[in-house]
């Protein structure tokens, strides 16, 4: 089964506290995989960012509901603990606790802050039963926006001039480490031709190997024989590394053909190409940061 959402977590962790010992976080994560049949290929799965498990995060935040409602309490450094309003609900035998059912007390309402009275019913119907956690909400949020951007920006960089395309290519090698200098790489980099470039510049900033580029600004879809041939192409300059990029996508016999050579190319299609951009800093600015923080449990240790 898939991992399941932090308000079908709930119950079974505020039944799990419900012998009134105190329960550790991490004890308590192995015995809601146990029962919710989790394999450890999902107990391991990542939230988008790669800091922490999917399955940790909702947990985690199921035990936060919990405790700002006032079901659980945290009686130390990460253990939890039932409560007599916790011990209440479970009397009631519930289906399901959920953070609509939670609203009922005022401490949760005050959690979730006075603003959400002024939203609209349905607006908050929809957040009060979304499956997702807020951390994942906001990366959610974070991974569509930069889908989004990045195809607006591919549109840019196809709507450009070979010579600009030219200019940005040796910008995005020289931020991620490649040829030098950007003089070093505009000087290696940047013989036109049909609509592309083709160089060859300094894999590190002391030249220790050679690497060559192709870039290709096309719609079409670029096929083995042009990966072939470029790969034919480093015999000349002796190098045994290529980056081709191309604003469309390679097909799949170019991509297969690739992994079958001695040869160490790297194929970096149009979408490649825009998140590279905005990982780099290329034709995009910053417009807000946020910063995600957690508790530092370090700083409040006293042993």
């Amino acid at each position: 089964m898939a991992v399941p959402d932090y308000q079908s977590i709930m119950l079974p962790l505020l039944r799990l506290a419900g012998n009134g010992q105190e329960h550790k976080f991490s004890e308590a994560m192995e015995s809601l995989a146990m029962e919710f049949g989790l394999t450890e290929q999902e107990k391991d799965e990542l939230l988008p960012s790669g800091a922490q498990t999917k399955f940790g995060n909702r947990v985690g935040w199921a035990r936060t509901y919990m405790t700002k409602a006032g079901l659980l309490v945290s009686p130390g450094r990460g253990k939890f603990k039932i409560t007599e309003r916790g011990l209440g609900v479970l009397k009631t035998n519930p289906e399901r606790i959920s953070a609509k059912s939670l609203r009922q007390y005022p401490e949760f309402v005050e959690f979730q802050g006075t603003h959400r009275q002024e939203r609209e019913p349905q607006e908050q119907e929809h957040e009060a039963e979304s499956e997702q956690t807020p951390a994942e909400a906001l990366e959610s949020s974070y991974v569509n926006l930069r889908k989004a951007l990045a195809q607006d920006l591919l549109d840019k960089v196809k709507s450009c001039s070979p010579v600009f395309f030219e200019h940005l290519v040796v910008d995005l090698l020289v931020a991620m480490g490649y040829g030098g200098s950007r003089k070093d790489a505009g000087q290696a980099v940047g013989r036109t031709g049909d609509g592309g470039i083709d160089g060859i510049i300094k894999e590190d900033k002391l030249g220790l190997d050679a690497v060559c580029v192709q870039a290709k600004r096309w719609d079409n879809t670029v096929g083995r024989p042009v990966v072939q041939a470029f790969a034919g192409s480093l015999e000349g300059y002796r190098a045994k590394k290529g980056v081709l990029m191309t604003t469309s996508q390679f097909s799949a016999e170019a991509e297969d053909y690739v992994k079958g050579i001695e040869k160490k190319i790297v194929l970096i299609n149009g979408e490649q190409l825009a998140q590279l951009m905005i990982d780099h800093n290329i034709g995009v600015t910053e417009l807000a940061t946020y910063a995600l923080k957690r508790i530092d449990n370090d700083y409040f240790g006293e042993e």
